[in-house]
């Protein structure tokens, strides 16, 4: 590692750069970030951003030494195994022993920044590895500056954050307990004075600001410390805590009040976070929260009664309605909601109100339409008062479904009897209706398959017909979007419930919405599109048909392509998903279509390869060239060549600008292209092909998966091009190999390389490299033996065996040292190939193993004949006992990629799929037959020495299996 000193002309390099990477101009701002990447893995260099943080004069570029350290720090902190350390530990050191200082004595956004950076490093080190953080943090409680006690306040909610979703482990009680112990009382305590300052200082705006700032942190702790299970510290103090929660949010302070409509202010932050603490205690530790239960639901009911429409309530409103329905599901407390008063009042004061389309809804989905659909489609986190109030619909549903329903039913009625009088200015009845309708059917509900279960009280279809399909059949579809969105919406939603000629009347008037000028409208019709062609029919087979779609085929695809047009939706995500779902359906029916649309599909690649920013809108994409491809290709091959030229420009630029985000699709892209090719290798490919062995590319682990295969593919069609043409890459070729079996991650990756090169490579143009690649394998086994390692390495000794012999792999492992290959059949073939799993797998260790014990005349006469029959014994448990799965204890992780920090990880392109491949193929379609039979042709070389060794040392029942393999065979033993 390099060192750079900490003087000043470091610090001013260091503060140019900074300043440039806040130039708009690209010019300026990627080689300055480059030049920052490059030298981030040096010595000092955190501890020379911290020193620009602490010292410079100029807020803007403390604030972005500040960013740049936490991406730096959330990049490089995780130490992952097999790869380099790339912080050095003394760094690391300086870094922990003067972090939460400056974090504290700094101004609020670069304090904000710290503190995620300390969360970054407490994830990773926090206990074990930084046993103080907590002690140094609580200390600060006590120095009475409000600045200091936010910070750290703020720092712990992010570090503890991570409790409310880890899974139970003892490793995580033990952390939490820790916790516990050294926080639950300062933080009580603190919660305590803070409340008593808040009376104190009741008449002075700004401090007060401060201290309930502090105090919603603090209720964001109590939430986080609590979660996972009920504290015995929390459970004894909860009258403390209780009582100052309730009395929290009865409270109205007149100065906190915001003028702004938008923006929660702090009494409704902290309000809300009670109440979540409150539904918390409701549904994990009902039986101790008894007690406080009746006067939080009264509180909570009052809070809805007396808070206004305004979107700055939204989070408390919907956050204590959530109280509401966690409280009315149950069974405890089914008492409280009992009376039909009750639920009538619940229904018109608390449900309808919060189910209206407010203008500030109106705004969204005609300006902010990607948040809007977000929110409405995705059902994200922002919780809004709709999803609220449906949830509160389907909690009272859960026991008082019956006279819910009447209930609403009088509303629903009433509502569109007042649209129908008025439907231009009544409109937003005619949308609360449905979503009451909506709210009132769902009981349960995937991504997949929309509602999975109905309320039988709600006749869905009836609905469809006489409210849903006059606005999808609307000839004016830019009327009412709201409307006709919800109608879109509709479909999508219940489509497991409509009978099919619904869905099929709705289909050709979904295509027609697909013009609509609303981002909204155009975005649901083809998000309801593509839901309906995943639908499942009979047989595993779609529920629609291309045949049923033909008529309006063409229109469905102009439609899609035309979409992308409208301004704000070039680059939407649900058209494009669509696009791919149509090519999928229609499968062959779009051939005639393709070579138009396959420019439209390219160009629009070169567009957003300019500035990837969607990366679900460009998967999609290259999943609808791939469709394009096979489908085309599948009816015609020779358009391969089409294919190639249309994208081959557009690759070479992705490729040569190293646009990160798209090279692993490249990659896929062109292994389907290129194994799509019967005849030789074309040599626009054969030009790639040294380009590909560059050492950079191999070290983003996104780019692994799909370069290997694309070498497979290179190895599969033009191993003799490579070998008479490029035989000086072939050493670098093993160098990937070498660089693959080194990492315990990609290890089976290397081997999916070398088996390639066995298989396809003439046989003369790696014999000088063979004795090298085994002995880099033993090295690896040595060092670290893995499961996934052994079973790989047992999958390739055999392939070698079928290829090139039992021989050859008898005298390279013997060439390495004498007598190793006993100890590999020893120590590993006959122990461990029970763990081979993959039919294929187990095919070529069959086939290999019998190769060993047939052809190969060592087996038969020098001291490994003892290893014959164990051998033989190995190989009938192959075929006969079930597959061993168990994985060592401390092997258990090793295979979960956790790519930390900004690396692009490997996504697999689905229309990209590869066959699997058998590379023995239909020369041993049976390998126990084939066993059988080689067994027959050694006894007839060498008489009487088979059976001798059989009855000897073969357990009866592995016998009896063998006498079965030679009777399906019509052979015997001589």
């Amino acid at each position: 590692i390099e060192i750079m000193e900490l003087n000043d002309g470091n610090l001013r390099s260091l503060t140019e750069y900074l300043q440039k990477t806040l130039s708009p101009d690209p010019a300026v701002r990627r080689p300055a970030e480059k030049s920052l990447e490059s030298v981030e893995g040096n010595q000092n260099y955190p501890i020379l951003l911290l020193t620009v943080l602490e010292k410079s004069q100029e807020d803007v570029i403390r604030v972005c030494s500040a960013v740049t350290f936490k991406n730096y720090i959330k990049r490089n902190w995780r130490i992952i195994e097999d790869e380099p350390n790339k912080i050095s530990d003394a760094d690391r050191t300086t870094i922990k022993a003067n972090i939460v200082n400056l974090m504290l004595t700094s101004p609020e956004q670069i304090q904000k920044q710290l503190s995620d950076a300390i969360s970054i490093i407490g994830r990773e080190d926090f206990p074990q590895k930084w046993p103080d953080l907590l002690t140094e943090m609580v200390t600060r409680f006590q120095s009475g500056d409000f600045h200091i006690i936010n910070g750290v306040l703020r720092t712990a909610h992010s570090l503890f954050k991570r409790y409310r979703h880890e899974f139970k482990s003892n490793e995580l009680w033990s952390e939490i307990k820790l916790v516990l112990d050294t926080f639950a009382q300062p933080l009580t305590e603190l919660f305590k004075a803070t409340i008593d300052l808040c009376q104190t200082h009741a008449t002075d705006v700004n401090a007060l600001k401060v201290l309930f700032s502090s105090l919603t942190l603090i209720s964001k702790l109590f939430y986080s410390l609590n979660f996972q299970d009920l504290p015995e510290f929390f459970e004894d103090n909860m009258e403390t805590w209780m009582t100052h929660f309730h009395n929290l949010l009865t409270l109205d302070n007149k100065l906190l009040q915001s003028d702004d409509e938008e923006e929660a202010g702090l009494l409704e932050l902290l309000k809300s976070q009670i109440c979540d603490n409150a539904a918390l205690y409701a549904q994990k530790y009902d039986e101790e929260f008894q007690p406080y239960l009746p006067r939080f639901v009264t509180a909570i009911w009052n809070l809805l009664v007396t808070t206004g429409q305004e979107v700055k309530y939204d989070l408390l409103v919907s956050n204590a309605i959530q109280f509401l329905a966690s409280v009315c599901e149950r069974p405890h407390y089914k008492n409280l909601f009992e009376d039909q008063n009750i639920l009538t009042s619940i229904c018109e004061k608390v449900i309808v109100p919060n189910m209206e389309f407010r203008t500030a809804d109106e705004e969204a989905f005609e300006d902010n339409s990607e948040e809007y659909i977000i929110r409405d489609l995705e059902g994200s986190d922002i919780d809004t008062r709709r999803r609220a109030a449906c949830d509160l619909v389907r909690g009272l549903c859960k026991f008082f479904e019956g006279p819910v329903t009447s209930i609403f039913s009088g509303y629903v009625n009433s509502m569109l009897t007042e649209y129908a009088k008025n439907p231009g200015v009544n409109w937003k009845h005619k949308d609360a209706a449905i979503y009451l309708v909506t709210s009132l059917a769902s009981k349960a509900q995937t991504q997949k398959h929309g509602i999975t279960q109905a309320n039988e009280l709600v006749n869905l279809s009836e609905f469809f017909a006489n409210h849903i399909l006059v606005d999808l059949k609307s000839l004016n579809v830019n009327e009412f979007p709201v409307l006709k969105a919800d109608a879109i919406k509709y479909v999508m939603t219940f489509r497991s419930q409509l009978p099919k000629e619904q869905l099929l009347e709705a289909v050709p008037l979904l295509v027609s919405h697909l013009q609509a000028e609303s981002i909204v409208q155009h975005t649901y019709a083809a998000h309801a599109l593509e839901r309906l062609f995943t639908m499942r029919g009979a047989n595993n087979s779609t529920l629609i048909s291309p045949a049923e779609i033909a008529p309006f085929t063409e229109q469905l695809l102009n439609n899609l392509f035309k979409a992308l047009a409208i301004p704000g939706s070039s680059e939407n995500e649900y058209i494009m998903k669509a696009i791919m779902r149509s090519f999928s359906l229609l499968q062959e029916a779009i051939v005639s279509y393709i070579a138009n649309l396959i420019g439209q599909l390219t160009h629009k690649l070169l567009l957003v390869s300019k500035n990837p920013s969607k990366p679900h809108f460009n998967h999609y994409l290259f999943e609808s060239l791939c469709l394009s491809i096979r489908i085309t290709c599948k009816a015609n091959p020779n358009t391969v060549n089409d294919f190639e030229e249309a994208l081959f420009p557009v690759f070479t630029e992705i490729l040569q600008n190293d646009v990160q985000e798209f090279v692993p699709y490249v990659f896929q892209v062109m292994s389907l292209l290129l194994e799509i090719h019967t005849d030789s290798i074309p040599s626009t490919y054969m030009a790639l092909f040294p380009h590909l062995l560059q050492p950079v590319l191999w070290e983003r682990t996104g780019n692994i998966p799909p370069l290997v295969r694309l070498l497979q593919a290179y190895l599969e069609k033009g191993a003799s091009a490579i070998s008479s043409s490029a035989a000086d890459k072939i050493p670098g070729l093993l160098g990937v190999f070498q660089k693959l079996i080194a990492s315990k991650a990609n290890d089976h990756q290397g081997f999916y390389l070398l088996n390639s090169i066995v298989e396809h490579m003439p046989p003369d143009s790696i014999t000088q490299y063979r004795k090298q690649i085994f002995i880099l394998l033993f090295q690896r086994l040595q060092s670290s033996k893995t499961t996934k390692f052994v079973k790989s390495f047992l999958v390739f000794i055999n392939l070698y065996s079928v290829k090139y012999g039992a021989i050859a792999l008898q005298e390279v492992f013997d060439s390495i040292q004498p007598k190793m290959f006993g100890m590999v059949l020893e120590k590993i073939v006959i122990p461990e190939v029970q763990k081979v799993s993959g039919q294929v797998e187990k095919k070529i260790c069959a086939v290999g193993i019998t190769k060993v014990l047939t052809e190969c005349p060592a087996m038969m006469d020098t001291e490994y004949t003892k290893l014959w029959t164990p051998l033989l014994q190995a190989l009938i448990g192959l075929f006969e006992l079930p597959e061993d799965d168990s994985i060592p204890d401390d092997e258990h992780f090793i295979d979960i990629e956790d790519t930390p920090g900004y690396q692009t990880a490997f996504s697999q392109l689905a229309f990209a799929g590869k066959k699997e491949h058998d590379p023995i193929g239909d020369a041993v379609s049976n390998p126990k037959i084939l066993l059988a039979q080689s067994l027959h042709k050694l006894s007839t070389a060498c008489p009487g020495r088979v059976p001798s060794m059989l009855s000897t040392s073969l357990p009866a029942e592995a016998l009896q299996y063998l006498q079965g393999y030679l009777q399906a065979a019509a052979v015997q033993l001589v």
